[in-house]
């Protein structure tokens, strides 16, 4: 696979993640941003599944919820919007659950 084509796909897998960012300062409301982080999910695995993309994604959840409620409990960071256990925004494991996906990818594309 050509450098232009790795850039493709690389800028493919990202697209999903640029919108969920730039989503947080438009949708207010924490439950309606995680709906749309699920459905947004959905449909990139349904568009492409890859092997240990769903491995991937329950990791990046756990692990990163458990990261940033560290963060949080020990003054690294602070959020304003903190509907998950009154610490942190409920859409944020979502983020970083489908980051963790991208990171796979994203390797397994450098890899080829």
């Amino acid at each position: 696979m050509n450098s232009k084509n790795k850039a493709t796909k690389i800028i493919l897998n990202l697209i999903p993640i640029v919108l969920m960012i730039a989503l947080i300062p438009f949708v207010v409301n924490d439950y309606l941003l995680t709906g749309i982080y699920v459905v947004i999910i959905a449909i990139s695995l349904f568009i492409r599944h890859e092997k240990g993309d769903f491995l991937f994604l329950i990791l990046g959840f756990v692990i990163m919820m458990i990261s940033e409620y560290f963060f949080i409990s020990t003054g690294v960071e602070r959020f304003v919007r903190n509907s998950l256990f009154g610490l942190m925004p409920l859409w944020l494991p979502f983020l970083w659950a489908d980051v963790f996906v991208v990171i796979k990818r994203v390797i397994v594309i450098l890899r080829r």
